[in-house]
């Protein structure tokens, strides 16, 4: 189930990159857009679990449900889908999926875990493609709102992997919780904080707005890739470890790519692929049992120091 769990998001991740570049194109502001995917989203999936007894109201109101979406959705997606107003949905992707390194660099920092020479080859590996994949912008066209987007993106992925680590000790904490009501509480939450930002940085002025690839985007993103994708995120992590679900990103970078290529005609430069290469080659070569994992479907032990052995 483990496996199975891990294929379906990542088909769906692989997809959200160009949703949002569809939704933010079509003239939806992209912090309110963000905002209101995951409070509608948070607030489906919280009131079906509260109608089936399956969740406690106080989850609301736990500080570690507000620190969790400040992280992991938040701080992410504030980023990501500023920074798809100026960077392509592949690029997105691709400099998503540093997220798994950033996750081993703070498990190394912050649990004191050792770090093999097998993975500082990995993390160099992986910083030479984020490079490849920001050189074409800065060398040819210039455009400061594209490197500035890159970074964005980059930032955004620091948060996500500090949301991740925070999320595993959440739902060690909340074992009586539904890792699915967990998720819905911290979506809320980093919903509310994005629309919050929305309100002191944007104009709600619809005047302009393509109404039709605006609400496709944003019910695609509320049902399959908030409702869906980051439920089976949740519910993967409850039975894995921090790092194992945030593998997806290995993944999503082909995907993205070659969606925005086919259906958006966005351009990819055989640099950029040579930097999507270098990313997946670094990730893989730190953390080679990950992908073990994910071809035979094995479950791990949360936690455990057979688990924390993952990163050596």
């Amino acid at each position: 189930m483990v496996a199975v769990a891990f294929t379906v998001m990542c088909l769906i991740f692989g997809t959200t990159f160009l949703a949002i570049k569809i939704g933010v194109e079509a003239g939806m502001p992209p912090f309110l857009s963000a905002g209101l995917r995951f409070i509608i989203a948070g607030a489906l999936m919280f009131a079906w679990m509260w109608m089936k007894g399956k969740v406690n109201m106080s989850l609301l109101w736990r500080k570690e449900m507000l620190l969790t979406g400040a992280g992991l959705t938040f701080g992410t997606f504030a980023t990501l889908y500023w920074a798809e107003q100026y960077v392509s949905s592949g690029v997105g992707a691709i400099l998503s999926a540093t997220g798994p390194l950033m996750i081993m660099v703070m498990q190394t920092a912050l649990l004191r875990q050792k770090t093999s020479a097998r993975m500082i080859a990995g993390c160099l590996i992986g910083f030479a493609g984020v490079i490849l994949v920001v050189l074409p912008g800065v060398s040819i066209g210039g455009n400061s709102l594209w490197l500035w987007g890159c970074i964005a993106v980059l930032v955004g992925e620091v948060c996500y992997s500090a949301g991740a680590l925070y999320s595993k000790k959440v739902i060690n904490q909340f074992k009586e919780a539904s890792p699915v009501a967990i998720n819905a509480v911290q979506m809320m939450y980093g919903g509310l904080l994005l629309s919050a930002l929305s309100a002191v940085t944007e104009s709600w002025n619809t005047t302009g707005l393509d109404w039709m690839p605006a609400v496709s985007s944003l019910i695609y993103l509320t049902v399959i890739g908030s409702m869906v994708g980051h439920s089976l995120f949740y519910w993967i992590m409850s039975r894995t470890n921090p790092l194992f679900p945030a593998t997806w990103l290995y993944i999503s970078p082909p995907i993205a790519v070659g969606l925005g290529a086919v259906l958006y005609n966005e351009h990819v430069s055989w640099i950029t692929w040579i930097g999507v290469a270098l990313i997946v080659s670094g990730l893989l070569a730190m953390n080679e049992k990950v992908m073990g994992w994910i071809k035979r479907g094995k479950r791990t032990t949360s936690l455990s120091p057979t688990s924390k052995s993952m990163v050596k």
